[in-house]
């Protein structure tokens, strides 16, 4: 079996390999050999498995040079963030909208009927009442560029998988927790910045609101969810291909409560969360739903996230203390 994983030099991309890896195998076939397309790598493969293809996902020639004919299972992952594509309009269709076509046709023209994991956003929502329950079945009115690419190529999914061009399946993710690292241009970097920062002993500066919920999910859960829908047969996915995945409501006041818990009991000297109120960042996120329903995705497989105790614990265990 050929893997294609598009960002697969970013957190996520490289998680997933890691752990296709790991099994050996994906759809019950052998993993002969995965292919990561992106922009740059931090690092170079030590499984003989494993090519990597720097490149522009925006550029269809070096789309077609890492998708070939041969690929069997697509996972396509690369993506600009909400805040870059809000700043970036032009880049943001370049990359977020163009890529994922140039993605689409190399699937298309690949031998076979290859099956097309695409990464969403709970971003496609917009433009209601965002405090109520989001599902699958919630009409989608994005308010950011960012959202509005995603709910896009969410479409295009749908309709290539309806003319036979290839099996195609979205996997509609609420904010990922806890990434490591520095914060990014997400409008969603806080999200994981109120856990890591804290517990590194090191402030983090909070955008948004105190009470402001959010819908969030933990890392392994979302590398557990690609794989699962990669592997769920066509006939349980019905004509919308896409599911979005169950989260739990997370405040920054509950996130203060949990670390609060974690440092007290493993001794850890945590850091401050200062109130730095930015009304861009509110601006979006107010746009963002507060909760989702998850239960359609539950129904053909999907995992639902640990307690979110549980989340910043496995955090700990794979990257800090």
């Amino acid at each position: 079996m050929k893997i294609i994983i598009t960002g697969g030099g970013g957190f996520l991309g490289s998680q997933l390999c890691q752990k296709i890896l790991e099994r050996g195998s994906l759809c019950g076939q052998p993993v002969d050999e995965i292919v990561l397309l992106d922009a740059f790598f931090r690092t170079t493969p030590s499984d003989a498995r494993v090519k990597q293809v720097t490149g522009d996902i925006g550029d269809r020639t070096t789309v077609l040079r890492a998708i070939d004919r041969d690929a069997d299972v697509i996972f396509h992952l690369a993506s600009m963030v909400s805040g870059e594509c809000e700043e970036r309009f032009d880049d943001a269709m370049r990359v977020n909208l163009e890529g994922g076509r140039n993605v689409f046709e190399a699937a298309r023209a690949a031998e076979g009927r290859p099956r097309v994991v695409f990464a969403s956003s709970v971003a496609c929502y917009g433009g209601l009442d965002m405090s109520q329950l989001m599902s699958d079945f919630t009409k989608q009115l994005p308010q950011t560029t960012y959202g509005v690419t995603k709910a896009m190529c969410e479409m295009m999914i749908n309709d290539h998988s309806r003319k036979g061009h290839f099996d195609g399946r979205t996997v509609r993710l609420p904010t990922v927790i806890v990434r490591p690292g520095k914060p990014n241009a997400a409008a969603s970097s806080w999200a994981s910045g109120m856990f890591r920062e804290p517990l590194n002993g090191e402030p983090c500066l909070l955008p948004i609101r105190r009470d402001q919920p959010h819908p969030m999910t933990g890392y392994r859960t979302v590398i557990d969810s690609f794989i699962a829908m990669a592997e769920v047969p066509e006939e349980k996915l019905g004509k919308d291909r896409a599911f979005v995945l169950p989260a739990h409501r997370v405040t920054p006041e509950i996130a203060a409560r949990v670390i609060e818990e974690i440092a007290a009991e493993r001794g850890l000297k945590l850091g401050p969360i200062v109130d730095a109120f930015d009304a861009r960042i509110q601006g979006i996120v107010d746009n963002w739903p507060q909760q989702v329903d998850g239960q359609r995705a539950i129904e053909i497989g999907l995992p639902s996230p640990p307690e979110l105790r549980v989340i910043v614990e496995q955090y700990l265990e794979d990257f800090g203390q």
